[in-house]
């Protein structure tokens, strides 16, 4: 027998609620009942990079729907959890603010004010400290996830070395790395393919290093350089239309001719 739909869908009780239902054994959605924490974990990164495209490139109701998106997946965990007896989502909150709490002492506690650059000196100290409690590593790399995106993986790290001291001065400087790295590869183009990718490695994570020194977000740059050669490409496809002949039918030069024409649009 089928389920009502939750009366009151604005709380987060019809949240939790339907998912409860789709996960009844009795029920449920076949689908959502064969799922694991495992099998849906794609899923949290596809869903966050929602989020974000929401954020840069849609409007306010597109957000509040990639955000519900992103709760679900808060929710199937958390009840996955409970189905298991591992934890339930009480849990979860209880051990969200229980950490905010503990890394804002100058908001819930009678800790020093702060600016933002002080709060999150402080945060990364008080993250320190919880993961020796914990008995983890106590490497200055310690605890920056392996399931990052690899190019904001390899700024943060940069970070964690910089605040241990092991950073460049100057950003003139790194650009000087970036440069040595392209020379490394160009020399090792005709060699052993392992050695090139290693060095191609080196030229990107160098790169990381430079957004991290400029105090940009690699991922936000990349993501809006790769906006605009969709732009750039968009209009050479429709010139080459205009033209009357296929893209694959131009030479080289002319494509060239309407990428600059492009750039010159400002695309």
């Amino acid at each position: 027998m089928p389920f009502d739909p939750p009366k009151n869908p604005r709380s987060m009780d019809a949240v939790l609620e339907m998912m409860r239902r789709l996960r009844d054994p009795e029920g449920g959605c076949p689908w959502d009942l064969e799922q694991t924490s495992a099998s849906i974990a794609p899923y949290c990164i596809e869903e966050a990079y929602e989020v974000v495209d929401a954020i840069e490139n849609g409007t306010d109701a597109d957000l509040a729907g990639e955000l519900g998106d992103l709760l679900l997946q808060v929710v199937f965990h958390a009840q996955m959890a409970e189905d298991r007896g591992a934890f339930t989502f009480a849990d979860v909150c209880e051990a969200l603010v229980t950490k905010m709490v503990r890394r804002h002492p100058h908001v819930f506690a009678d800790g020093e004010e702060r600016d933002a650059e002080g709060q999150t000196r402080a945060w990364e100290v008080i993250k320190a400290q919880e993961r020796a409690e914990k008995g983890e590593d106590e490497s200055a790399l310690s605890g920056v996830p392996v399931g990052l995106p690899a190019f904001t993986r390899a700024e943060k790290l940069g970070k964690r070395a910089s605040r241990a001291g092991f950073d460049w001065t100057e950003r003139r400087d790194v650009l000087a790395k970036v440069r040595e790295e392209t020379d490394e590869i160009e020399e090792a183009l005709d060699g052993d393919p392992d050695h090139l990718a290693s060095e191609v490695g080196d030229l990107l994570f160098a790169c990381a290093m430079l957004t991290r020194k400029l105090g940009l977000q690699g991922e936000t740059v990349l993501r809006a350089a790769n906006a605009k050669f969709e732009r750039r490409f968009s209009h050479l496809e429709a010139s080459a239309e205009a033209a009357g002949r296929p893209m694959d039918d131009h030479s080289l030069e002319e494509l060239e001719a309407y990428w600059t024409d492009a750039k010159a649009k400002g695309l």
